[in-house]
């Protein structure tokens, strides 16, 4: 290949060297990915004659253990809290009135 000297040419030289780049650039890069998404296709079909697809198995998800309320609302007693994740709308509004968590702990 022969060696072209970039700083002797033109503008206009310059910038058709440029577009010959890109359109040969996207011709070779098309081709491999072509070639590559083949080639992963046939590895997809060879894997799946080597491991047959089963029927997706459900998920057991792990025993929990039953979680005892600390906090009750004086207004309403059936309503608890066991102290996790977000505090209900009735605690929160109390404790937006100036009482304290404690005040409802069973």
């Amino acid at each position: 290949m022969k060696k072209l000297n970039l700083e002797t040419l033109s503008l206009d030289e310059l910038w058709q060297l440029h577009e010959e780049l890109n359109q040969l650039l996207s011709v070779r890069l098309n081709a491999e990915k072509r070639a590559l998404e083949k080639r992963l296709a046939q590895l997809r079909r060879e894997n799946e004659a080597v491991n047959p697809p089963a029927a997706p198995a459900e998920r057991q998800r792990r025993p929990y253990p039953q979680v005892h309320p600390k906090y009750r609302n004086v207004n309403a007693p059936y309503e608890t809290w066991s102290g996790r994740g977000k505090q209900p709308k009735w605690l929160a509004a109390a404790l937006r009135t100036g009482r304290s968590i404690d005040d409802f702990l069973i």
